[in-house]
């Protein structure tokens, strides 16, 4: 499972650098910082709900969902707004 999943990070990434390269925009240190945080605790949500459920543990697996899932979503929309805020105003 994890083999797949980094193979599908790994091309979200080198697709979104392609697409920034392509269009000649570039992001800012915190805006990468922020977005990669984000993904990073996406990814260890993911990690954890999967272990919790495999245990059953399904209280466990629920709360990760929502103590380190939510910050990790709203980490991502953030990093989202600041790009598409940056890029409107110019």
């Amino acid at each position: 499972m994890w083999f797949i999943i980094g193979l599908i990070v790994g091309g979200l990434i080198l697709g979104l650098i392609w697409l920034l390269k392509r269009n000649n925009f570039s992001l800012t240190w915190y805006e990468w910082l922020i977005g990669i945080i984000g993904l990073g605790l996406l990814l260890f949500t993911i990690q954890n709900f999967f272990g919790s459920l495999e245990e059953v543990e399904s209280k466990a697996a629920a709360m990760f969902w929502l103590v380190t899932g939510l910050p990790s979503l709203i980490l991502l929309a953030l990093a989202w707004q600041l790009v598409a805020r940056r890029s409107k105003a110019k």
